[in-house]
């Protein structure tokens, strides 16, 4: 139990003598001689001080108190290396001098921690002896554990450091969080959702409180949260929990039995599956990151007469549609549920299939080119939609993403004219739990698709992705695979019509 230390070997001596050099001072062992830890506040801590201070920051929201500690030259690697060997295996916590701040962080700690002893590891015996004058100062790597026993570990205590952070601060954190029995997760980046290996680690640990080195973690709100999906161990096809560009997703377009809308409606759902799968097969070779098979349904229908509601919109029922979902995710595959809306609101359609965009694969659609106002009708005009509605969809998206600690989930808006999105700058991108892909589906030939393409993402605002679409037979010629890939930027989406 964290606060109160365990004993895990024999009681020693009553008193144990640390003695060096003729200073004669005497470490007593009784109450108080005993390293005791404790939990961390708040439960989600980024540390992004300079070396000392990290070093001194962990020490003491992992340990109440510290009898005796190790202290480093931050600015020795090999120094470094000795002592966080020698910390973690007595169970002390390792502090850091520095050139720059001096003994200050230090004396601080040592005195919040009820030091009575350091070890000095490539410091000055005579420079920590000058400013700690109260505190037996000793370079003998055996007093680490003469006076301490092993500490209650901190179990369900998560430290969380770059990969590849190797500076004196991570270093020393990552000693004392060992030392203090806490585990010690590296992250190769600064989110953990990106990285299977950490998924996996956070997803197994399960941690109550969470210290993470480096502002690149973001603030402690943010990494809570990614730390909240983390922990649920589930990914995306391919692995970790972010969409891009850590992906590609290659989708046949359409609806189920609706040949004419799309090549996902030309075949039934095996021979859909194995389509795209051959498809997408084809763009391996051409991509960085692994390349996911991926459905896009088209849920909501626009349709010429209004219907009983005065829509213009056919909704599929869910039943419907849950066959080709569940195929897809068995299947390693991504679903996105495509909605046009006609006169309907987006936001109500989107909500109508809420259980399915629950899942932690299946992403979300925007059509604006079948959105209708009073007085419109389908296929009479190009449809619009206003940042104000696309900006309502994001921010439920986001939100029921963020309460089932879903993996980042997907926001396609299909975009061939800019007029299709108004006031487009305004789009709410900055929701960590989305990944947001404005989608050129414009068809013709390749430079009148490469004229829509330059033009929808100069308009886009910063913080979204993009997508292209190749039309099977209204494009002349359609692009080949590398031709597809060679656009700039390089989509992340490609489909298929």
């Amino acid at each position: 139990m964290a606060g109160a230390a365990v004993a895990l070997t024999a009681a020693l001596a009553v008193t144990v003598v640390l003695f060096d050099g003729g200073s004669g001072i005497a470490l007593p062992r009784g109450a108080g001689a005993d390293a005791v830890t404790r939990l961390p506040t708040p439960t989600t801590v980024v540390l992004a001080d300079p070396p000392d201070l990290t070093a001194a920051g962990v020490a003491s929201a992992m340990f109440a108190s510290a009898p005796v500690a190790a202290v480093a030259n931050a600015n020795s690697a090999p120094a470094i290396a000795k002592a966080a060997v020698d910390a973690e295996r007595a169970h002390v916590p390792l502090l850091l001098v520095t050139a720059s701040s001096g003994i200050a962080a230090l004396r601080t700690t040592a005195r919040s921690l009820g030091t009575h002893a350091v070890v000095d590891f490539g410091v000055s015996i005579g420079f920590l002896r000058a400013h700690l004058p109260r505190l037996l100062v000793t370079t003998r790597v055996a007093a680490l554990g003469a006076a301490a026993r092993v500490p209650t570990p901190l179990r369900r205590v998560v430290l969380l450091v770059h990969a590849h952070d190797t500076t004196a601060g991570a270093t020393a954190a990552a000693a004392t969080a060992r030392a203090a029995g806490a585990r010690v997760i590296d992250v190769a980046g600064w989110d953990p959702r990106a990285h299977p290996a950490a998924i996996a680690a956070l997803a197994a640990a399960k941690p109550a409180h969470v210290i993470a080195i480096g502002k690149g973690f973001g603030t402690a709100r943010l990494l809570a949260g990614r730390v909240a999906v983390a922990e649920t161990g589930v990914q995306l096809p391919a692995g970790g929990q972010v969409l891009f560009p850590a992906h590609r997703l290659l989708a046949l377009y359409g609806h189920p039995g609706a040949p004419a809308l799309g090549a996902l409606g030309q075949q039934g759902l095996s021979a859909s599956i194995a389509r795209i799968r051959a498809i997408a097969a084809s763009y391996k070779p051409l991509s960085g990151v692994p390349v996911v098979p991926a459905f896009e349904i088209i849920a909501t229908v626009a349709q010429a007469s209004p219907g009983r509601d005065g829509s213009y919109s056919y909704e599929s029922p869910a039943s419907a549609l849950w066959p080709w979902v569940r195929r897809a995710a068995a299947a390693g595959m991504y679903v996105i549920l495509d909605l046009q809306p006609g006169r309907a609101s987006l936001l109500a359609q989107a909500k109508r299939y809420r259980a399915m965009l629950a899942l932690p694969d299946v992403g979300l659609a925007i059509d604006p080119e079948w959105k209708l106002y009073p007085g419109e009708r389908p296929l009479q005009q190009i449809g619009s939609v206003s940042t104000v509605e696309i900006n309502s969809v994001i921010r439920w998206l986001a939100g029921l993403t963020a309460r089932l600690h879903l993996p980042q989930k997907l926001l396609v808006l299909h975009q061939f004219k800019l007029s299709m999105i108004t006031a487009e700058q305004r789009l709410d991108t900055g929701h960590d739990d989305l990944a947001i892909v404005i989608h050129m589906d414009g068809q013709g030939t390749p430079a009148e698709k490469l004229q829509t393409w330059r033009a929808v993402t100069r308009a886009a605002p910063p913080g979204v992705f993009f997508g292209w679409k190749n039309f099977l037979v209204k494009d002349h010629p359609m692009l080949s695979p590398a031709q597809t890939m060679s656009h700039t930027p390089q989509p992340v989406m490609i489909s298929y019509q």
